[in-house]
């Protein structure tokens, strides 16, 4: 409700179509986000990495995760992102990392389509399906995908992508 006060606040004089604008744009800014962070962002979170220029990757994952949670937004998790990080890590583990975020998680499923569909463009565009599938996810359940991985600059016509300190 604040958020409305704040927008009689900003709005006082103003009429007409500038005050339907403006009260857009709040809404907006103030509408619950749905993240979607690739499994590198993860196992940076998780391991505390380092960049190859000791940027500290792992720092800007964690201020991510508590930026999303302290917002009360939402992190989405794919059964595909799951199994990505079982090539890494235990069940165990992987519930680990997951269980400080439970209470903002949503999950979504891959499917038959979807998949098809990265099949092909992976293909085309001789890139990695999985990227091509977490990008698919992204748009089609729209979200915000965060990730590190420069195979995504070229999927950009199906999602955009950020990294961690683009969005802290």
């Amino acid at each position: 409700m604040w958020h409305i006060l704040v927008f009689e606040l900003f709005t006082v004089g103003v009429k007409g179509d500038k005050q339907k604008d403006i009260k857009e744009a709040s809404f907006l800014r103030y509408q619950m986000k749905k993240y979607y962070l690739d499994a590198s962002i993860w196992i940076d979170l998780y391991e505390n990495r380092k960049g190859f220029n000791n940027e500290p990757l792992g720092d800007f994952a964690w201020k991510l995760f508590g930026l999303i949670k302290a917002s009360k937004n939402k992190l989405v998790i794919s059964d595909f992102l799951v199994r990505e990080l079982e090539s890494n890590y235990s069940i165990e583990e992987i519930n680990g990392m997951i269980k400080p975020f439970e209470d903002i998680i949503e999950r979504v499923f891959v499917t038959k389509k979807q998949k098809d569909e990265a099949k092909i463009l992976a293909q085309e565009r001789s890139l990695p399906p999985g990227d091509v599938l977490h990008s698919i996810l992204a748009r089609d359940n729209n979200l915000i995908l965060i990730t590190r991985d420069k195979h995504f600059v070229q999927l950009t016509d199906i999602s955009r992508s950020y990294k961690p300190e683009e969005i802290i």
